[in-house]
């Protein structure tokens, strides 16, 4: 997969499936922006991989956002790729405990920030001299099921799938093609606090929490980060140029989320 002369927007491209799609990217040819709330994570990809800068950034921040675009601007001169991996696990509660604040604050990362990216993008994208581009939103296998005592993080992650649709619908007649990732649990720090936080409000130990997370799945396994980051890439690519509008599992095999 040919990347060379592309230019790449990753949000929380300092972690875990962004840093990983943010090198994937780099290795493959392609300039690449990023942002991440945690600013030595943002360092440290910049600094390892080659035409990639960014800044520090909180996505539930509009103006903080409509400025990253704008730096984004400077350092790509324009725009073919656009990622929106920005997210939360948000709280673990019952919904009848659960604030409106913390429902307002997982919407916002999770969803109001992938509106936002595909909104800043799309006419960027339009006026890029490449053919084309791809934007990619992440929903989870969140979005695939019921997920008790995750509730806020749920319907984002629902939602990611309807807004991906919609957006390949309006964007299609622009040869830009919009897609979503849903993946089962990816191994890394992200799942190891998520098992965490839902052993404490199960009350059960964390081994017995993921156990059952992975005997949800077909092959008994998490998933690997780069698992995640080389689909992005395939859906961006030419081999994936007629792939739009579809919310792709990788994820295991998994039937159901415990």
């Amino acid at each position: 997969m040919e990347f060379r002369g592309k230019r790449v927007v990753v949000t929380a491209g300092g972690g875990g499936i962004g840093a990983e799609t943010t090198r994937l990217f780099s290795e493959a040819g392609a300039s690449v922006f990023i942002c991440d709330i945690d600013e030595a994570a943002l360092n440290e990809t910049i600094s390892k991989n080659d035409n990639v800068q960014g800044i520090k950034v909180d996505v539930s921040d509009p103006e903080a956002f409509r400025d990253f675009f704008r730096q984004a601007d400077e350092f790509l001169g324009g725009l073919d790729i656009m990622v929106n991996n920005a997210g939360t696990a948000g709280p673990t509660a019952l919904i009848e405990d659960i604030s409106l604040g913390e429902w307002h604050n997982c919407l916002n990362i999770n969803l109001t920030s992938a509106f936002m990216g595909t909104q800043l993008a799309i006419p960027r994208i339009k006026e890029s001299d490449n053919l084309g581009g791809s934007i990619i939103n992440l929903s989870s296998a969140a979005g695939k099921f019921g997920f008790p005592l995750r509730g806020p993080y749920s319907a984002a992650k629902w939602a990611i799938v309807g807004f991906t649709r919609t957006t390949a619908l309006e964007v299609g007649q622009y040869r830009i093609r919009c897609n979503c990732i849903q993946p089962g649990p990816v191994e890394g720090d992200r799942i190891d606090r998520v098992i965490q936080a839902k052993a404490e409000a199960e009350g059960v130990s964390e081994n017995q929490t993921r156990d059952e997370m992975m005997s949800g799945t077909t092959l008994n396994t998490f998933i690997p980060k780069n698992h995640i980051s080389s689909m992005i890439l395939y859906l961006c690519s030419e081999a994936g140029s007629t792939i739009t509008g579809q919310a792709i599992s990788v994820d295991g095999g998994l039937e159901s989320v415990p």
